[in-house]
């Protein structure tokens, strides 16, 4: 996958991780698997409809689901697309070391043995 597809496809799920909120959402669902959102509420100094918007938000970029449990909705993260993130993460990390590799090799100039 060519970077600029992988990175297009990765940007919603970057803007949506650019929260502290939901980044603190999606590690706590990564820890402790599918909760609610008055579990979720437990603890993050907001109020049940803000970390509702949050989760939308989350949902939006694919992030995580929801599903019924009885009369509860239980929020679950997708894995697919934070593995689709660090693909990206890694991609953009080589083309970086690719590029200090070649600047390093153009301040050194060519080795006289």
């Amino acid at each position: 996958m060519s970077a600029r597809r992988l990175s297009t496809g990765a940007a919603p799920i970057f803007a949506a991780l650019g929260d502290e909120t939901r980044l603190r959402l999606v590690s706590r669902l990564c820890t402790d698997g599918p909760l609610s959102i008055s579990r979720l509420t437990d603890g993050a100094g907001v109020t049940r409809q803000a970390i509702t918007k949050h989760l939308h938000v989350l949902e939006e970029a694919g992030v995580v689901h929801s599903l019924r449990q009885g009369r509860e909705s239980l929020w679950e993260l997708e894995p697919a697309p934070l593995e689709e993130a660090r693909r990206c993460l890694e991609l953009i990390s080589q083309q970086w070391d690719a590029s200090l590799g070649r600047l390093k090799k153009l301040v050194e100039g060519p080795e006289d043995s």
